[in-house]
């Protein structure tokens, strides 16, 4: 029978509704404290069924509302349109949460998911007859196994707190959830690392590649990621020779003593693997013959179905061996959002499969493996990218990588920064950093720049860009080591998601780090601390601040690109607009005259 409920929230109207089905529904409200709401739904049949999507609406007059935010959001940032594709997330894909925000970055709405696990899928569209957001989080749109009971648990947040503290806060209620604490990170994921992947592609050497750690390490670079070529002589690429995951002994002889090798420069190890893809010339190809959910042909290669315990089994002992054998110190697990099932996965259910549902499955497939992985090295570091970022995979894993754009500076600061602010306390890496060696050095600069309030990923081959170049990596490397403390763990304050975040602000007690992207006045609001920094990643040789406050004398050092000392003076900010001489790709160092103040 068609079921439709409803429950009224501070004036709104919230419906549950779906076309048919055994299933009886109840919605359940719940306040927290004024302008925050709890909406519980709950679903019940007699009898194990197969639920028709079922959709929760409602809607509300558009005031004061601007802009838009969502993890899959990219350079768009405006209100969505009837026809706009929705947000879809699940454990592997995004995560169910939509910010919509004001001019003056004021939270208006804030609504998230409590199921991080399934298929769900989230909008906010105009209605265009009477100006007014119809929202809605659309269920089970996705083939699932059948079921008894579902619950889930809308958050609805219309205070007037800056949007950054309001999707801050989804991301500790997602983290005080059942079985969604987020990994520790071990000092290490907090360190730079130099990837093989932008600087080599597949064509990679055990030699080539300890040449490039022993370089990176001078740079201050901790770790290694070996990427994709390890496993294969194929430098095509594609996905056709994963699967086996055997060595290329042409590229790298000796696994283990390569590994050893770059442990005895003082770096750490990680290593890529494909999760889902078994290639169509790999041996296991025949092997795994009807346990695939479906067929990837541009890859040629196949997606493995986790509901056989087989399958599950394969790949996590794979990644023991890279650990316990290799003794590898981490993994990047890559193309697990592929892990998508179809209507015909849930055709009939098969005896074999000790899982009915496909994303419990990758759910026990990354459970486990992370607790194998954790048996033989507690600290073990394992990345995932986007777009599979999303609360679950906090879980799993302790390195969030920005999604690829090589070369692309804006992009990797706003991938970096969108991962930022839903990710807590797990660690968020740039995409690998690469230039060309004709770059100048303060348009070279702003790779790392752009991505000063993640951890690092160096991807260039170290000696072969210029020498100023290498002067300017070393001091940028050097003070993103020096204020990391800062920079990752203060409290980050992105500024104008709409227009990619032109300044960003992190902060602690004793000291800011200000960063500008575009040439913009940045307002520094409240008592400043003793010490501060402001980083000039514009094409202007000058920055603009703008006090509510009176700060006082500061003691000031300017530096260029390079990090070579520049200017120094005393400057007495007081309330207003302030422009400060700074070299491009460079920086200004504040500290507080007290003989003065």
């Amino acid at each position: 029978m068609p079921f439709l409920t409803s429950i009224q929230i501070d004036g709104i109207d919230y419906q549950l509704e779906s076309e048919s089905g055994p299933f009886r529904a109840c919605l359940q409200a719940e306040e927290l404290e004024p302008g925050l709401h709890l909406v519980h739904l709950i679903l019940e049949s007699d009898e194990a069924a197969t639920p028709s999507p079922f959709k929760l609406t409602w809607s509300q007059p558009i005031v004061d509302t601007q802009y838009e935010w969502t993890p899959a959001c990219g350079p768009k940032r405006w209100l969505e349109v009837p026809w706009e594709q929705p947000l879809r997330s699940k454990a592997t894909e995004q995560a169910p949460v939509i910010c919509q925000y004001n001019l003056a970055q004021t939270n208006r709405i804030t609504f998230a998911c409590s199921d991080v696990l399934n298929h769900i899928e989230m909008a906010s569209r105009i209605r265009e007859h009477n100006a007014t957001f119809v929202a809605c989080v659309d269920f089970f749109v996705q083939p699932v196994a059948p079921l008894r009971e579902y619950r889930a648990t809308l958050r609805v947040d219309r205070r007037a707190i800056p949007y950054h503290e309001a999707l801050d806060q989804v991301q500790a209620w997602w983290a005080a959830l059942p079985d969604i604490t987020p990994a520790p990170v071990p000092d290490l994921g907090r360190m730079p690392m130099y990837s093989t992947w932008y600087s080599f592609h597949q064509d990679l050497t055990a030699a080539a590649v300890e040449h490039q750690c022993e370089l990176a390490k001078g740079y201050g670079c901790e770790a290694v990621i070996i990427d994709d070529g390890w496993q294969t002589d194929d430098n095509s690429g594609g996905y056709a020779h994963c699967g086996d995951w055997e060595v290329a002994p042409s590229k790298i002889p000796d696994m283990r003593a390569h590994v050893a090798r770059i442990h005895t420069l003082g770096m750490k190890c990680l290593l890529w693997f494909s999760v889902p893809f078994i290639g169509e010339y790999d041996r296991a190809f025949q092997r795994f013959e009807g346990k695939y959910l479906c067929k990837v042909a541009w890859c040629k290669a196949h997606v493995l179905d986790p509901r056989f315990p087989e399958v599950r089994e394969y790949l996590i002992a794979l990644y023991e061996k890279a650990v316990r054998e290799w003794d590898f110190d981490g993994l990047k697990l890559d193309f697990v959002d592929s892990f998508t099932p179809t209507a015909e996965n849930y055709k009939e259910r098969n005896p074999a499969h000790d899982i009915d549902s496909v994303p419990a499955a990758v759910d026990r497939l990354l459970r486990d493996t992370m607790v194998r992985l954790r048996a033989i090295k507690p600290g073990v570091l394992i990345e995932f990218r986007q777009s599979y970022v999303g609360p679950l995979m906090r879980h799993y894993g302790n390195l969030f990588r920005a999604a690829d754009c090589p070369n692309d500076a804006v992009t990797n600061r706003t991938r970096t920064l969108d991962i930022r602010l839903i990710a807590g306390n797990t660690a968020t890496h740039s995409d690998m950093l690469m230039w060309s060696r004709d770059e100048p050095v303060e348009s070279a600069a702003l790779q790392l720049l752009n991505i000063l309030f993640s951890v690092p990923q160096i991807s260039v081959k170290l000696d072969e860009i210029p020498g100023d170049h290498q002067r300017m990596l070393r001091f940028w490397l050097q003070f993103w080591r020096e204020h990391r403390e800062v920079l990752l763990d203060g409290k980050l304050e992105p500024q104008h998601p709409e227009l990619l975040y032109p300044f960003v602000l992190a902060k602690t007690d004793s000291c800011w780090i200000g960063a500008f992207y575009s040439d913009v006045v940045a307002p520094l609001s409240g008592k400043l601390p003793d010490e501060f920094w402001l980083i000039n990643a514009t094409a202007q040789p000058r920055v603009v601040i703008e006090c509510d406050t009176t700060p006082g004398a500061y003691e000031t050092q300017t530096y260029n690109v390079l990090g070579e000392p520049q200017s120094r003076a005393t400057v007495s900010l007081t309330p207003g607009i302030s422009t400060l001489a700074v070299p491009v790709s460079g920086l200004i160092h504040f500290k507080h005259d007290t003989q003065r103040a």
